[in-house]
C-alpha cells in the first residue's frame, strides 16, 4: 500500500477525510525514521579508524535497526488493512509490535552516544525522541483498542506489558 509509494501520497491520505491511514500507521513511520536515524549514525561509525575498537558492537546493533526499519515500515501498511479489517485483536497487535520494536531500538541509544560517530550526536537524539513519539502514539492505540476486545488472556497479556515499559512512558 504505503510502503512503496511517495511520502507526498502517505501524507495527503493522511491528512485526507479517510479512515486510513492514521495514528496507528503514522506511528510505526515515525519509529521507522527514528531506526533509520540509528542506522545512519552507525553506517557514519562503521570503517572510521577512531571507532574500530566498536565496530563489530555498532555492526550489530546496524544489523538490528535496519531489521526494525523494515518491519515497521511494513507496519504502517498492516496498520491500514487491519483498520479496515475492522479486527480490534490484530488492530491492537500492529501498534504492540511498534511498541515492543521501539523498545528494543532506543536501548542502543546510550551506546550509539558513548561509542557512535560524535558528530552525529544530535542524530541520536533525535531518533530517541522519535521513538519514544512512536512508541507513545502505538500505546494510544493499544489502549483505545482493548475494551473493544472479548479475549481476557490477551488482555491481560497486553496490560502485563505495560508495567515493562514504565521506565520508558516516565523515565
Amino acid at each position: 500500500m504505503y510502503a512503496f509509494r511517495s511520502l507526498k501520497r502517505y501524507l495527503d491520505d493522511l491528512a485526507a477525510r479517510l479512515p486510513a491511514p492514521g495514528g496507528g500507521s503514522a506511528s510505526a513511520l515515525v519509529g521507522a525514521l527514528g531506526c533509520g536515524l540509528l542506522s545512519m549514525v552507525a553506517n557514519f561509525t562503521i570503517g572510521k579508524e577512531k571507532y574500530k575498537r566498536f565496530e563489530r558492537e555498532i555492526k550489530k546493533i546496524l544489523n538490528l535497526t535496519e531489521n526494525y526499519r523494515k518491519r515497521l515500515l511494513e507496519l504502517v501498511d498492516l496498520d491500514v488493512k487491519s483498520f479496515k479489517e475492522k479486527d480490534f485483536k490484530k488492530a491492537t497487535q500492529v501498534p504492540l509490535e511498534v511498541c515492543q520494536i521501539c523498545v528494543k531500538a532506543i536501548k542502543f541509544c546510550p551506546v550509539l552516544e558513548k561509542k557512535g560517530n560524535q558528530n552525529l550526536i544530535s542524530d541520536v537524539e533525535v531518533a530517541r525522541e522519535f521513538l519514544k513519539a512512536a512508541f507513545k502514539s502505538a500505546l494510544a492505540n493499544v489502549k483505545i483498542n482493548l475494551p473493544k476486545i472479548k479475549d481476557k488472556n490477551f488482555i491481560k497479556k497486553v496490560t502485563k506489558s505495560f508495567y515493562s515499559w514504565r521506565w520508558l512512558l516516565y523515565g
